[in-house]
């Protein structure tokens, strides 16, 4: 098989774990909140449940060293692609935004009249 396809192939499922990591971190991010919300529209105290947002943060920490990791990956196997040779872009679900458009190099709206 063609070294340009399997590098594809081991791209998509990269992309495919960093954004499950990511909806991962998100959600346990709005369970928080909603935890949170929860106790107060219940009017209970601070201390019922405070075991459960503690365990959370817990996992919210595994995630996060979760997803460096991820990156590390992404990048070490971003040295293997041009190791072997293969040369071409492998772009994900969706494109990275073109250099012009960061914040740094956009124009801000108010300065234009």
């Amino acid at each position: 098989m063609e070294k340009a396809f399997v590098a594809q192939r081991v791209a998509r499922k990269l992309f495919a774990t960093e954004h499950a990591l990511d909806a991962a971190m998100t959600e346990a991010a709005e369970l928080m909140a909603d935890l949170l919300k929860a106790r107060k529209d219940l009017n209970l105290s601070a201390v019922v449940g405070d075991a459960a947002p503690a365990k959370l943060v817990e996992a919210l920490s595994a995630l996060a060293e979760a997803r460096t990791a991820i990156v590390s990956v992404h990048n070490e196997l971003n040295d293997v692609k041009l190791r072997i040779g293969v040369r071409t872009k492998m772009t994900g679900w969706e494109d990275k935004p073109p250099e012009s458009d960061t914040p740094k190099n956009r124009q801000d709206l108010r300065q234009v009249s």
